[in-house]
């Protein structure tokens, strides 16, 4: 399946193409910089692999959480997209593109990762956080994607990990911007661990869009939407649609 993701919902901005033979992407770290950067992004992508949108199979984009004007940026770019291609769309979430992105480092290297915690910043002394357990070389999701205060995600941890492992809460992955910019989730982590994936990446978003198609929860542009995980933003859809 040839798949395009993109992603502007963090500091990062990314856009990955599944060729079917190979992975084409771009990404950089630049804040405010998204919406001048994600077309030409796209455009090298697509250049690159040698394809137009019409040679595609689906469009996938990180629906959230993150910022709310990064969200919106690549709603509006995918729903635009949908609209002149006719193709499909799979909002993946950028918690989950994190996780998978930890399973997938595993899978290249000898570290063994069983629990993988998302802990992005939300800004307003919050976190967006998850839990995800790998199960035979998948990711589940144990505790559901919220926003909720560090101390709260400590306890969930703690809740989670420990009752399930029996023991101290260790053997977990951290990922996201929340555990150096938080103390409670930051004394949870072994002295000097550097938390090496910080901003979803769309080339993990891939394999997550494809698991989606599969399960027929794709979206045509009208029905696209963003996921903020707060209440306070809403989102408008195409003209004319209610």
């Amino acid at each position: 399946m040839k798949v395009l993701a993109i992603d502007t919902a963090t500091e990062a901005c990314s856009v990955a193409l599944n060729t079917n033979s190979e992975v084409v992407s771009r990404f950089e770290i630049c804040p405010q910089q998204h919406s001048q950067r994600l077309l030409p992004m796209l455009d090298e992508v697509l250049k690159d692999a040698g394809l137009v949108l019409a040679d595609l199979d689906l469009l996938a984009f990180g629906r959230g959480p993150g910022s709310f004007t990064g969200v919106r940026i690549a709603t509006g770019m995918v729903q635009g997209l949908s609209l002149g291609s006719g193709l499909k769309v799979a909002g993946v979430s950028t918690l989950a593109a994190m996780a998978q992105q930890a399973l997938a480092t595993e899978q290249t290297t000898t570290k063994q990762v069983v629990w993988v915690v998302c802990a992005t910043d939300a800004r307003m002394g919050e976190v967006y956080f998850a839990i995800y357990k790998s199960e035979n070389g998948s990711l589940k999701e144990v505790v559901a994607e919220q926003v909720c205060p560090p101390e709260i995600a400590v306890e969930l941890i703690k809740d989670t990990i420990a009752a399930n492992q029996g023991d101290a809460i260790d053997g977990f992955e951290p990922v996201g911007t929340g555990w150096q910019a938080y103390p409670p989730l930051e004394a949870l982590l072994p002295i000097d661990h550097e938390v090496s994936i910080q901003f979803p990446d769309a080339v993990y978003m891939l394999p997550l869009a494809e698991q989606l198609a599969n399960k027929g929860d794709v979206q045509v542009a009208s029905d696209v939407k963003p996921v903020y995980l707060r209440d306070k933003v809403t989102w408008k859809k195409l003209p004319g649609r209610e």
